[in-house]
């Protein structure tokens, strides 16, 4: 593995611990600076497809999409349909007719890149208002030896990441040093074996956060948390795959140093979150109430 990809993958992760630590709009605002970049990058993959969806009008209400989203979870699931409603009010008074492809470029760019990343925000804003000792909503440990005192959000987000990153890097290295079936065409690298490893890896950090955390079933629902989110990070590996592969490009952009773009590293992020959210929000109680 090159010292490039190394390096930037220590950097990128000690940005998100970073950011993740401190939550409220210091969250909000790092995670807004993600979701900018990677809707760019997803609008010119649809660009190489000769597509002109309403980019600039899209990144303006994704933004504002996370703000409502860190102001009120409730509040921002009313703002995606009225988003939609405004970036095709704005194609419809186009000069240049606006094509099928055109409309729906715009709305998944919305979706893909703005609403379903949300979901992170309301995560991480779990119980922050309570907990919360920095202004701007923001939180810092009072103390580094008892776990079990930091805010759930912080915890279940924490929790999420490492499923992610647990089965990023067991399907990595185990696909390349014994995979040998491949996975499907949309991603020839990646295999069989390193995707049924990377969701068991998955599984075992669940299973380990359930226990920590004193979950009702703690093994059962741990191992639904790790299969949710193994499951849903490699589906969104595939989606962008797809994404690259029908425009032609091999990595969505260049900024992030032996790693490519920034789709290409936050792309097993955007299906898990709303999966999280919804687990821990309406699974658990059903279970603490039983």
């Amino acid at each position: 593995m090159p010292w490039s990809r190394i390096l930037s993958g220590i950097v990128a992760i000690i940005l998100a611990l970073g950011m993740t630590l401190l939550g409220g709009w210091y969250f909000t605002l790092c995670f807004g600076i993600i979701v900018y970049l990677g809707q760019l990058e997803y609008f010119q993959l649809a660009r190489a497809k000769g597509i002109e969806p309403a980019g600039k009008t899209t990144l303006v209400v994704s933004q504002i999409l996370l703000v409502v989203a860190t102001v009120s979870s409730d509040l921002a699931d009313a703002v995606f349909p009225v988003a939609g409603t405004f970036i095709c009010f704005y194609l419809l008074f186009q000069p240049k007719f606006a094509s099928i492809a055109d409309i729906s470029t715009s709305i998944l760019g919305l979706f893909y890149g703005g609403y379903l990343p949300s979901y992170w925000v309301r995560l991480r804003s779990l119980e922050s208002t309570q907990t919360s000792n920095l202004p701007l909503g923001g939180y810092w440990p009072e103390t580094w030896t008892n776990l079990q005192a930091l805010p759930q959000g912080l915890t279940l987000t924490l929790l999420a990441f490492v499923c992610i990153w647990a089965a990023d890097i067991g399907a990595y290295i185990i696909g390349k040093f014994f995979g040998k079936t491949r996975l499907s065409d949309i991603s020839p690298k990646k295999t069989v074996e390193g995707a049924a490893f990377g969701v068991s890896a998955s599984v075992a950090v669940g299973v380990a956060g359930a226990w920590y955390l004193n979950w009702p079933g703690w093994p059962l629902t741990g191992v639904a948390l790790g299969l949710l989110i193994g499951i849903a990070s490699l589906l969104g590996d595939l989606t962008e795959s797809m994404m690259k592969r029908d425009a032609g490009v091999k990595d969505s952009g260049q900024l992030i140093p032996g790693h490519g773009g920034i789709l290409d590293r936050a792309d097993s992020y955007v299906f898990t979150a709303p999966l999280v959210y919804y687990f821990v929000t309406l699974l658990l109680p059903l279970l603490h109430r039983g």
